[in-house]
């Protein structure tokens, strides 16, 4: 596919099983607001950002990755997509129509090539939202996902060809390869990144702050709450993004940033870095050492909610 049309990411939803728990700690500590809930399903908005919610929990009684979704400019854009996945032989589960999730909209959903669901959206009700103002230390809006996947390089050709994803850098190791592929649909170095993974799930999900005070603010806030901090605070060098990585009660791995890096992509040429040398995985050094115990919270449970057997 020659042309990109998805826009940007909307949201991530997780089912969960103590959804009372999840939704505690999205609204309270990590600053979320709920807009709306029903029978075990919440909707919760970044006050930042026009999408009507950026994380949808769901009860259930496995945990799991329900979904992650992306926009698109117009009706026809999704028209457009959906039949070119089909003529490449992508499952879809639903078929272009009228979307019954807050904000409406135009969408579909369908397989990716590890068996997680993908939805595309367009004309969904732009929210309400406001500036967030200065030492307030809440979300501005979702900043990207990164997903385990046991095949990197299958994973990363897949989104290139069905979805017009570029690669913008990737992180390798020398006795292990190939680790992160970072991946972008704007000028953003990365809505979305995939990491070599022993098992198909959820690596984290990762929220914007307004600024460098204010995400030290909301991981401090994290961190006197009790909730398990996983590593940082600290700066990357692919994305020159800051970072602190905690839980959330169920154990997945969730991420304030800020400063993500904007690229000229006319110019841009891919980076290969090294992560066994310290300044990649943190230029500022104040960050606890990335070691295996970090890498494996990251690689989360085994997500049983993905279709077992998906095209290629």
């Amino acid at each position: 596919m020659s042309d990109r049309l998805l826009t940007h990411l909307r949201h991530v939803d997780l089912a969960v099983p103590d959804y009372d728990k999840q939704l505690d700690f999205y609204s309270g500590v990590w600053g979320l607001t709920t807009t709306a809930e029903d029978s075990g399903v919440a909707f919760l908005a970044a006050e930042g950002s026009p999408e009507q919610y950026v994380v949808r929990l769901r009860k259930a009684e496995e945990k799991r990755l329900d979904l992650v979704s992306y926009g698109a400019a117009s009706p026809a854009d999704v028209d457009t997509l959906a039949e070119r996945l089909l003529a490449g032989g992508v499952r879809l589960t639903s078929r272009p129509g009228t979307l019954d999730t807050p904000g409406g909209g135009y969408g579909f959903r369908f397989f990716d090539v590890d068996g997680r669901t993908i939805e595309v959206s367009a004309d969904v009700r732009v929210r309400q939202h406001r500036k967030i103002e200065e030492k307030e230390a809440i979300p501005v809006k979702l900043s990207h996902v990164v997903l385990n996947s046991p095949d990197l390089n299958r994973t990363r050709q897949w989104y290139e060809t069905h979805l017009g994803f570029r690669l913008s850098d990737t992180l390798m190791h020398p006795r292990m390869g190939e680790a992160m592929h970072f991946m972008r649909i704007s000028n953003q170095h990365h809505s979305m990144a995939i990491a070599q993974g022993p098992h198909t799930a959820l690596h984290h999900v990762s929220f914007e702050m307004r600024g460098l005070d204010e995400y030290m603010r909301g991981s401090g806030r994290v961190i006197r709450a009790g909730f398990k901090k996983v590593w940082g605070p600290g700066r990357h060098l692919a994305g020159d993004n800051t970072f602190t990585y905690f839980l959330d009660p169920h154990g997945n791995t969730i991420e304030y940033t800020t400063e993500l890096e904007t690229l000229d992509e006319d110019t841009w040429h891919p980076h290969v870095y090294d992560f066994s040398q310290p300044e990649v995985t943190d230029q500022w050094g104040t960050a606890n050492p990335m070691n295996e115990l970090i890498a494996k919270e990251s690689f989360n449970d085994v997500d049983h909610g993905c279709f077992v057997a998906p095209p290629v």
